[in-house]
């Protein structure tokens, strides 16, 4: 059953393929040879990437050779996914219901996905569920507290004096874990996974401020549902504190370098 996170997160990702592709998604894609390594992807391993969003870590799974089926909540990601790799078996799906058979699996990954589902330990049970004994699971999130870069947009928004609308629900409680290296390994260990291990990934981001700005002025993720649902006025005002505050990491030549840090975790089945 969904929950209310659940549902909020498919209506703020419905139709935004094209938006996060031109946005956030260059950001995302830094942990996916890690990630890979880290799960083992090789030749010949049947893989699952889940929450494949625009297909970026199903295609470097498919340049090692390995057998990759690929799944993402949104149409519109799973038809940007085909297009990327198009030797992949992509399909509609959403944690944490899978449609696969118990071990079908040598490895799952998802990169960022568990930002994204309303009940973490469910999803990596289902993830433990669809790997076989001895597979292998790697699994990214952002960090918490986050880096500045990571930090920037939302920065603009509380200048703004803007808070989280009513209509986008946080994560449960209940649901929730901590952000920590040592509480993403307790989610893998909890959830029945062996030889947990969790690392920090930090890297520097370079963008534009105008790619920047793009997602959230377009809608993409829970900072750009915040932006949209302002009045034109506010937006603008979110826009023009955006602009301010990146100075703070712009080169001399206007590029933007925004530092990040994500978690990854890693387990056997």
């Amino acid at each position: 059953m969904r929950t209310a996170f659940d549902e909020s997160e498919r209506r703020a990702w419905a139709g935004q393929a094209e938006a996060y592709a031109a946005s956030f998604a260059k950001l995302c894609a830094y942990t996916v040879p890690g990630l890979l390594d880290a799960a083992r992807v090789g030749e010949g391993v049947r893989v699952l990437d889940v929450g494949t969003g625009t297909g970026t870590a199903a295609a470097a799974a498919c340049e090692r050779g390995a057998e990759v089926t690929a799944v993402d909540a949104e149409a519109g990601m799973v038809a940007r996914a085909a297009l990327a790799a198009p030797e992949a078996d992509v399909r509609l799906a959403a944690l944490p219901r899978l449609p696969f058979d118990d071990d079908e699996f040598d490895a799952v990954v998802g990169n960022f996905v568990l930002n994204h589902v309303g009940r973490p330990r469910e999803a990596m049970t289902e993830l433990r569920r669809v790997t076989r004994p001895g597979g292998r699971t790697a699994v990214t999130i952002w960090a918490v507290p986050a880096a500045t870069g990571q930090t920037l947009l939302g920065r603009a928004v509380q200048a703004a004096g803007v808070p989280r609308p009513a209509h986008l629900p946080a994560l449960a409680p209940e649901d929730d874990f901590l952000r920590t290296e040592q509480g993403f390994a307790a989610l893998l260990a909890e959830t029945g996974w062996t030889d947990v291990g969790c690392d920090t990934l930090t890297w520097d981001h370079r963008t534009t401020l105008q790619e920047w700005w793009s997602g959230p002025a377009a809608g993409v993720a829970t900072i750009g549902q915040i932006v949209t649902s302002q009045p034109p006025e506010v937006i603008a005002e979110i826009r023009n504190h955006f602009e301010t505050l990146s100075a703070e990491f712009a080169d001399p030549g206007g590029v933007l370098i925004l530092p990040h840090a994500a978690l990854m975790a890693q387990g056997r089945a």
